[in-house]
């Protein structure tokens, strides 16, 4: 079963773990020095934040799949919605080594569909991210002027979650 997932960047991450434990009623499922992640039941959701960069609100949207036919399931159905699709294929970010796509819809707003492979103990293994925290940002998904689509163009960076 897929679990909708939402990142946002925080101003300060210790008030921002605080909020949302008392919100969510639950601990976070992992805390690092710059990124926090509730993996809640009810509802099915994967909610993270990261002070990475960025300005503060949601970075992007997606739904994280169980299984590699769950995936190829979004992916077809983002192929379907006739917009560009950027596959990373097996990729590291936020403490996790994944295979995910991106799709972003017309107003700009960046979607991740991935598989969680594998924990990793750094937040990123594509260079700079992993050496300088505090310059890079907390996702990498595709980005847009405000209002206006993006075409994913295949040499985007790294991204995350």
């Amino acid at each position: 079963m897929k679990r909708f997932h939402v990142h946002a960047h925080v101003a300060d991450l210790q008030a921002s773990i605080d909020f949302y434990s008392k919100m969510f009623g639950a601990q976070p499922a992992r805390v690092e020095s710059d990124y926090a992640k509730w993996m809640l039941d009810d509802p099915r959701l994967n909610f993270a934040i990261s002070c990475r960069g960025g300005t503060p609100g949601v970075d992007h949207l997606g739904f994280q799949a169980e299984n590699e036919q769950e995936l190829a399931e979004l992916k077809a159905r983002a192929e379907a919605a006739d917009r560009a699709v950027l596959d990373e294929g097996e990729t590291s970010c936020c403490y996790a080594r994944s295979d995910k796509h991106w799709v972003t819809d017309p107003q700009g707003i960046a979607w991740e569909h991935y598989r969680t492979l594998d924990s990793i103990p750094v937040f990123s293994e594509h260079g700079k991210a992993a050496a300088a925290p505090a310059q890079a940002s907390a996702c990498c998904a595709p980005r847009a002027p405000k209002g206006q689509p993006v075409e994913i163009a295949v040499n985007s960076s790294p991204s995350c979650c």
